[in-house]
């Protein structure tokens, strides 16, 4: 049986300061590692994501579509507030700018680009560029757009070079560089081959600082053609299969909110590892998490003079001298037959490791062997790394579609980060799907599945009850195919959390009232009963006897004393006067209960403003005190 570490602290000991600010770190320093970013195997540092929003500010852009459809400016403004509100809920570290071209007017650092705006710096998103954003949509935004931009000349080399300008000027680290273009021209700059050639050779230096540019393209009438000028700008598509979607043009707010929406969520893997398929035979895979329980963010505590989060810092003092404790003094031990047995850190991390992070292939078994009660946890998806490891994709998919074949799954041994123990997993193959538009539904890969220990299994003794006759059976299966619709689990979203961001929102927006949220996991009754119709008292009558309802309950009997009927209550206590004086000079009035108290007052005459313990305390002192 395994026994908790006990920490011994030795003599203080002489140590490096060096060490001691190492182990002493401060939690919010810029250093700590940020989300994504694990601490075992060979994984990739990660920073911050960074996504600039480039829209066309000409006057294309403000005409409104047909049957009163919202103008492309209009639907562009507001997908970027769509896009601020979910950075500040899901990851508000994370930079954002929003920069015009071909306005009127000009406003960039060092005002060095004419025609260029820059109305938000790359910077976090804040409350207060939300509401910049929200005066910039409908009628009222187009109107205050043309008073302080305007429409002028356009220059997307220009553009481009202030947006590389704003990348060079943040001195963090950035994990992503992405760049999102939205226009409905598909010749800016109406066959200039100067310009043309001057944002070809700008686009050409951010993709090679490593900023991903996509063209977010706009429905204008007579269609748009990506290849007249925008295929060189833009970086090609990362998969085949966005090809398609890359080439046509967006004419509606929800399109274009789910192209934006796939674009601007990088996808991060939880870990990089090697999958060990035999002695020597090593391909990198990662592992991204295909399913996150929603919470509502922790708490964090802010210094009350200055509204700033407050930093937390951990020390160690000796219990006997008070001194303070460097990570040297600090000793692990277990006793073990009536004897402390101290061991060093490195002794510890020796005891608490098993292997290297990675997948070890033990075997294949078919897929029946596979159980519904053996998923204990959410899966993680794996994919392969081929910049890892050169042709691991190739293996990787050559793996895949055998398994699929075969109808099998891998048996793996998996250590995903060091100092964790071992699990297994089921590699189950997942081929890749997509719809009639050639768009990917699911991706090809492996569903990690964990499997339980033998002792996360137990047997239950089920309790016994009358069986259901065949014909309750036959009843019950027709309620339940009525029932049946197809469920997807992004169709219902949390209330409980809707509301908690609802009002956090409200509150960083000066709004009157949050917006009014609809419980969709709350059971639609009439739909429900308009589709079962007569079944349900059918299945009624199959069940329970004759007259009888399960939905009301007999109302609880009131318990009567012997003699008469009535209730109990319970006899007033009253003290005697010497008995209470006592307990005022004693001072032991607060002995006794608020009820005696109170009887006491009455008793003696004592008037009260409250009828709080201590204010019944006090009038009786003030009463009763010789």
């Amino acid at each position: 049986m395994r026994r908790p570490f006990k920490v011994a602290t030795l003599g203080p000991t002489a140590a490096p300061m060096a060490e001691w600010n190492a182990y002493y770190r401060n939690e919010n320093e810029e250093e700590e590692q940020e989300e994504g970013e694990e601490s075992g195997g060979d994984y990739k540092s990660t920073g911050r994501d960074s996504l600039v929003f480039l829209v066309d500010a000409s006057k294309e852009m403000f005409v409104k579509g047909e049957d009163g459809q919202p103008s492309n400016f209009d639907m562009t403004m507001q997908v970027v507030r769509s896009v601020y509100s979910s950075k500040i809920i899901s990851s508000y570290r994370d930079l954002v700018a929003l920069v015009f071209y071909g306005t009127d007017q000009s406003k960039n650092p060092r005002n060095s680009f004419k025609h260029v705006y820059v109305y938000h710096n790359l910077d976090e998103p804040g409350a207060k560029r939300v509401q910049d954003v929200d005066a910039l949509r409908g009628g009222k935004g187009a109107t205050l757009a043309a008073e302080t931009m305007g429409s002028g000349e356009t220059s997307l080399g220009d553009a481009l070079w202030c947006c590389a300008n704003l990348y060079s000027d943040i001195k963090l680290r950035l994990s992503h560089k992405r760049l999102m273009i939205f226009t409905c021209r598909d010749d800016p700059h109406g066959g200039d081959s100067t310009k043309d050639r001057q944002a070809r050779t700008k686009a050409s230096d951010l993709k090679e600082t490593g900023v991903v540019i996509d063209l977010m393209h706009l429905m204008k009438p007579g269609g748009f053609d990506v290849s007249l000028f925008f295929c060189d700008i833009v970086n090609p598509p990362e998969d085949e299969s966005e090809l398609g979607l890359q080439l046509e043009p967006c004419d509606k707010l929800e399109d274009l909110q789910k192209r934006v929406r796939a674009r601007e969520q990088k996808k991060r893997a939880m870990a990089r590892l090697n999958l060990c398929l035999g002695e020597g035979m090593n391909i990198a895979v990662g592992m991204y998490a295909s399913a996150v329980t929603a919470r509502k963010p922790a708490p964090i505590r802010l210094y009350r003079e200055t509204n700033e989060p407050v930093r937390s810092k951990t020390r160690t003092f000796h219990t006997q001298t008070g001194s303070l404790l460097l990570p040297s003094d600090i000793k692990k031990a277990q006793t073990y037959g009536k004897k402390q047995i101290v061991m060093e850190r490195d002794e510890v991390d020796a005891i608490k490791k098993f292997e290297d992070p990675g997948f070890f292939l033990i075997g294949f078994k078919p897929m029946e062997k596979l159980k519904l009660h053996h998923h204990i946890r959410p899966a993680v998806f794996i994919y392969p790394e081929e910049d890892e490891v050169k042709g691991s994709a190739c293996l990787f998919s050559a793996l895949l579609t055998k398994c699929s074949e075969k109808n099998v799954f891998a048996l793996c041994r998996c250590t995903s980060r060091r100092n964790y123990p071992p699990r297994f997993v089921a590699l189950v193959p997942q081929r890749e799907h997509v719809d009639e538009g050639k768009v990917q539904i699911t991706p090809p890969g492996f569903n990690a599945i964990y499997l339980p220990y033998a002792d996360d299994l137990r047997t239950m003794d089920p309790p016994q009850f009358p069986s259901a006759s065949q014909m309750q059976v036959d009843k019950m299966k027709e309620i339940v195919t009525k029932l049946r619709f197809k469920y997807r689990s992004d169709a219902f979203e949390n209330p409980v959390i809707q509301q908690h961001y609802r009002n956090l929102e409200a509150l960083a927006l000066d709004m009157m009232a949050p917006e009014d949220i609809e419980d969709l996991i709350m059971p639609k009754v009439d739909q429900i009963n308009n589709r079962l119709g007569p079944l349900t008292d059918e299945f009624k009558d199959l069940v329970y006897p004759p007259g009888y309802n399960p939905e009301n309950k007999p109302a609880a009997k009131r318990k009567t004393d012997d003699a008469g009927g009535r209730a109990e209550k319970k006899a007033k206590v009253e003290l005697p006067e010497d008995e209470l004086r006592a307990h005022v000079q004693n001072g032991t009035l607060g002995k006794l209960t608020v009820p005696v108290l109170k009887d006491a007052c009455k008793q003696f005459g004592v008037r009260t403003t409250g009828t709080k313990k201590q204010e019944l305390i006090d009038a009786l002192i003030a009463q009763l005190a010789p």
